[in-house]
């Protein structure tokens, strides 16, 4: 049987675990859990402590971000021998059989596989779709087993299944990141592995992030990360992209009206040489993990 441990970053999420937690527990394939705590106000870790006892939990005391405390468990999940780690989501659950399905579909080549990504009401996750809809309906549209994998470019890091093979290559979250773009940029990493990103059609599990907006000035700003993001991916030219990015935002002020982005451009310019530096790291065997 397979070796799994499931690992949830989380950061004031009462509101979630009980259901997050209780749905590991009722897997089908049973698994460890690693909880790594940013910080947490609200009563979240001694809620775990007094009511999932078999949890183990790693306090950090501070909000490391996604990326860094989520390395802490993949370097867990390597040192240890597990045969994959679980990225979960403080604010998603599993289906009983999610992960036994992921498993069986799993494949040398398959470096991150996720189930469907579905919203709290049993509908696709509007992201998900967005990214990996077209795939998924294409493929779809011919046979369709337990087993079947469908390719897509990226998929969000709320339910990965990532295999030992893939933590020992491409290693652990840019430090480049804190908050949003850190899954995008892991992925990008995998394919200059040549390793893929797949969805298993037969596997589902919950993404609970609905009725929460973005203020129009934190939606922004997140959406100039993409720049970060680009010039970030292996896979694309350093000198090109560094200047097409700037004109991105600079299109970007425009179109929305805003200034936001082309405050940013000043950041950005500023931090190209550290981003330049990571990127380079990125490219190597275990980066940011294993080094």
């Amino acid at each position: 049987m397979a070796k799994v441990l499931v690992v949830i970053v989380t950061y004031n999420a009462l509101k979630w675990i009980q259901k997050c937690l209780r749905s590991v527990e009722k897997s089908s394939l049973p698994a460890d859990v690693l909880v790594i705590d940013n910080g947490s106000t609200d009563g979240t870790v001694p809620l775990i402590r007094t009511d999932f006892p078999r949890t183990r939990i790693i306090e950090t005391g501070e909000n490391l971000g996604f990326g860094a405390a989520n390395n802490r468990g993949l370097r867990i999940a390597h040192d240890e021998c597990y045969d994959f780690a679980y990225l979960l989501n403080q604010d998603a659950w599993l289906q009983k059989d999610t992960l036994e399905k992921l498993v069986a579909a799993h494949k040398p080549e398959w470096g991150v596989l996720s189930p469907m990504q579905l919203n709290a009401g049993g509908k696709r996750d509007k992201r998900f779709n967005k990214k990996c809809g077209k795939y998924i309906n294409s493929a779809m549209g011919g046979y369709h087993t337990d087993t079947l994998v469908v390719e897509v470019p990226f998929v969000m890091a709320a339910h990965w299944l990532v295999s030992r093979e893939a933590i020992a290559t491409v290693g652990g979250f840019s430090p480049a990141f804190t908050q949003y773009g850190e899954d995008d940029n892991w992925i990008h990493r995998l394919h200059w592995h040549k390793l893929h990103c797949g969805v298993v059609p037969a596997a589902s599990a919950v993404h609970d992030r609905g009725g929460r907006r973005l203020p129009y000035e934190k939606k922004m700003r997140l959406k100039c990360v993409a720049a970060v993001v680009k010039v970030s991916d292996p896979n694309r030219n350093w000198r090109w992209m560094r200047i097409r990015e700037v004109l991105e935002l600079v299109g970007m002020g425009i179109k929305n009206i805003s200034a936001i982005p082309w405050r940013f451009i000043k950041e950005f310019n500023a931090r190209l040489p550290e981003l330049k530096e990571l990127r380079d790291a990125s490219m190597e065997r275990g980066a940011f993990l294993l080094k």
